[in-house]
């Protein structure tokens, strides 16, 4: 007889196969099945075994060839608070999946009760209140051991032991809810996995950005130091032509304006720069390592402008946000069963055993074992719409999930054709803008010439400082957009993930 609830409970178990969570379909690729072509996508040319190699293959290691660059991007990775908080969130998902997880199982606790009291001896106790599963009986009955004398009611003691192993409220699966919630959560651990890597990814790009930035402004720095320095020449001579009376005092007034507006740019530059290191320190969460290497110039960065671009159902397997997107269309759809299984039956079991009794050197005995199992079963009726409602939300939900699937596909498509556009553009670009600045040197040499030697006045040398003053600047513009743009090509193709450079998934990962 003793066996018959645990029996009750296997069968129960065995019957709860049944699943409610419709069939997951994922979309079609809601994008063209090439990247665009044409004259804005004239990359350069790739070897056989070049185009074999994907972007996510090519670790930022490999990719980022600058010393100093894979410091900075390294410390980054260990070091970055918002990576911290994406890794801690993977881990507090893999917690939360464990939690629910655990209702597709009983939880048997061993309980211990001691009950001691006095009441009037003509008083009952009630079973209740002492946790018996007997009939209520008299005070004077369970184990009297005292009578009070100071009142003229007489009080009997009573003592109550009691030791059990059981569960409370066990729902049976039998129509998938609980395994559909277990999926969900399951799905939204794998997500915040991949919203990890992501956040991994798009930190690489943002520290060599960063840093890109800084070269920049580095290099402008250091061309209007040169020129501040050739204004203040020019300055000079026109000021000792003018004491000559080889020129005038617009020409001087001309000058100084030039070699005024250098100084303008040169603090300028000198603020940028300062406040480019200052984002690299917020990016690698703490200060620029003084032991990092010597990095390189920005026009040798040497980034690799060969990165192939695949077929655009590539990005399915390379980009952890369009994976994270997937999981969270899985969770969703998993979500719909739990709210199908709410309009059947729900069945719950609490069974216990164990002994009781009044006195603690007889609650081994067998006279004191006892047992009980009840079963119960919730049939919904009259919900108000409730089940039907949150049904409906479930499905509704499902449908976003899908079009911000298919919005997370067409958008990182888009991020590679702006990329491929950009990479052939740009090199003609630069070498265009090259020609352009050695041009302006060459005017600036020759106007100096004619100044110099009396032809011309001060203002065509003016016109040329100017003109390769600007052109030096968009150069080095251009030669940043370049690289960060291949940064950006690196980044939408899916690399610089690595498992061996991720942070550990540990909830005592140190903050």
């Amino acid at each position: 007889m003793t066996r018959s609830p645990w029996l009750a409970l296997g069968v129960s178990t065995l019957l709860g196969g049944c699943s409610l969570i419709p069939h997951v379909s994922i979309p079609f690729l809601p994008t063209a099945k090439t990247y665009p072509t044409g004259a804005a996508y004239q990359g350069p040319q790739q070897t056989p075994a070049q185009a074999q190699r994907s972007a996510d293959a090519i670790g930022w290691r490999e990719f980022f060839i600058d010393p100093r660059l894979q410091g900075l991007i390294d410390a980054a990775i260990r070091n970055n608070r918002d990576l911290r908080v994406a890794v801690l969130n993977v881990a507090a998902a893999q917690a939360q999946y464990r939690v629910q997880r655990a209702d597709l199982f009983p939880t048997i606790n061993a309980t211990g009760l001691g009950e001691f009291g006095q009441l009037p001896e003509s008083t009952t106790i009630p079973a209740s209140s002492s946790g018996a599963d007997t009939a209520p009986t008299t005070a004077s009955a369970v184990a009297p051991t005292s009578t009070s004398q100071s009142s003229s009611a007489k009080h009997s003691s009573y003592r109550y032991y009691s030791g059990s192993v059981g569960f409370t409220s066990y729902e049976l699966d039998l129509f998938g809810r609980l395994r559909a919630l277990s999926s969900q959560a399951f799905e939204q651990y794998l997500g915040y996995a991949e919203t990890a890597r992501s956040s991994q990814i798009s930190l690489v790009a943002e520290v060599a950005n960063g840093y890109l930035t800084l070269l920049a402004d580095q290099a402008l720095l250091k061309i209007t130091q040169e020129t501040v320095a050739s204004e203040t020449k020019y300055y000079d001579l026109t000021n000792a032509m003018l004491k000559g009376g080889t020129t005038t005092l617009l020409s001087l007034r001309q000058a100084e304006t030039s070699l005024d507006t250098a100084r303008a740019n040169l603090a300028l530059y000198t603020r940028q720069a300062a406040q480019d290191e200052n984002a690299l320190v917020l990016l690698i969460g703490e200060p620029i390592p003084p032991d990092l290497p010597d990095g390189l110039g920005l026009d040798a960065q040497g980034l690799l402008t060969d990165l192939p671009a695949g077929l655009p159902s590539d990005l399915l397997f390379r980009r952890p946000d369009i994976a994270a997107a997937e999981h969270d269309l899985i969770a969703a759809n998993a979500k719909i069963g739990a709210a199908r299984a709410a309009f059947f039956p729900s069945i719950t079991l609490t069974a216990d055993g164990g002994v009781a009794g009044s006195q603690l050197n007889r609650l081994f005995t067998g006279g004191a074992l006892n047992w009980s199992f009840e079963p119960q079963i919730n049939i919904p009726i009259f919900t108000a719409g409730a089940n039907q409602g949150n049904l409906d939300l479930a499905k509704i939900q499902t449908s976003i999930q899908v079009a911000q699937y298919e919005k997370t596909i067409q958008t990182a498509f888009r991020e590679v054709s702006d990329a491929l556009a950009a990479r052939a553009t740009y090199i003609d670009q630069v070498r265009e803008q090259q020609n352009l600045v050695n041009a302006a040197a060459d005017s600036l040499r020759l106007s100096m010439m004619r100044f110099q030697s009396g032809v011309d006045n001060f203002l065509p040398v003016l016109t040329a400082q100017q003109t390769l003053y600007t052109a030096q600047l968009n150069l080095l513009s251009l030669q940043e957009s370049q690289l960060a743009n291949l940064v950006t090509l690196y980044k939408a193709l899916g690399g610089g993930w690595h498992e061996h450079d991720a942070p550990p998934a540990t909830a005592d990962h140190p903050l």
